[in-house]
């Protein structure tokens, strides 16, 4: 019995397909980023390594993209925080 092969072809992103980061969301990529950077680490890999986190889905948040709530707690809690701290720099 033969089994035909599925063809398999990649989507082109569009600029109308990529989400626009947000003020805010931009606010939170800074403060991740420089809170990264204060505790020592100079790569996104080797802090998300350290701490159990997702290695690529960090460097996304890094670079502006959307996070959910649960995620955001769990960074926040790889710093060593609580949310108070973490929000009482860069935001209005």
């Amino acid at each position: 019995m033969a089994t035909a092969k599925k063809k398999v072809t990649a989507k082109k992103v569009t600029s109308s397909s990529k989400k626009k980061v947000t003020p805010e969301v931009s606010k939170l990529a800074t403060r991740i980023r420089s809170l990264r950077i204060k505790q020592g680490y100079t790569n996104y890999e080797n802090f998300a390594f350290d701490k159990d986190l997702p290695r690529a889905q960090f460097g996304r948040y890094e670079k502006g993209e959307d996070i959910r709530f649960t995620s955001l707690m769990k960074v926040i809690k790889a710093f060593g925080m609580t949310p108070k701290e973490f929000f009482s720099e860069g935001f209005d």
